[in-house]
């Protein structure tokens, strides 16, 4: 498979939660997070409203694609994120909410931060003290300091490092 240039990501943290909150209610709802199965795959496209080719993410030996779901409700899938193990950190190459949960009318706020609060977990979980990369469109790099804590390290490429990460971390995994 051929390198594609990286992308700037540009997705939009609506709400810091517990775990997802139902827009109109405010219901939370506790979530897990998995590896996306071949089942899965087949049923995120564009022509179901997801935005990014989740398909060519999984073929890359070095990715690992992850769903958010709703615990006991793990067939509806409510965000997905692609995460690689670098040598000192993990990189985030895509991250997205399912396409009922984007826009004026999107069913759970805070599946975005959940997501990113995860691939922190997942730095830590090996050995990289939270450390986790991307790179941003230049016009969201201020969102991404305030709302997650990242640092601006040059270009458009992003940072979260251990303090922040712990911050988002017990926001969504307590006692994790």
């Amino acid at each position: 498979m051929k390198n594609k240039k990286e992308i700037g990501l540009d997705f939009i943290i609506d709400k810091l939660t517990n775990s997802i909150e139902n827009v109109v209610t405010g219901d939370s709802f506790a979530t897990e997070i998995s590896v996306i199965t071949k089942a899965d795959i087949k049923l995120i496209t564009k022509t179901n409203g997801w935005v990014f080719n989740w398909r060519d993410e999984v073929k890359v030996p070095t990715r690992e694609v992850f769903k958010l779901t709703i615990v006991n409700n793990s067939s509806i899938i409510q965000g997905l994120i692609c995460l690689e193990v670098k040598f000192d950190h993990v990189y985030m190459h895509l991250v997205e909410s399912a396409p009922f949960n984007k826009g004026k009318a999107k069913v759970y706020a805070g599946v975005l931060g959940n997501l990113v609060a995860f691939a922190c977990k997942f730095a830590f979980q090996r050995g990289f003290e939270g450390n986790v990369s991307f790179i941003s469109k230049t016009k969201l790099i201020d969102h991404y300091i305030q709302t997650i804590g990242a640092i601006h390290i040059g270009r458009q490429r992003m940072l979260i490092e251990t303090q922040s990460a712990l911050k988002l971390i017990n926001k969504y995994f307590p006692g994790s």
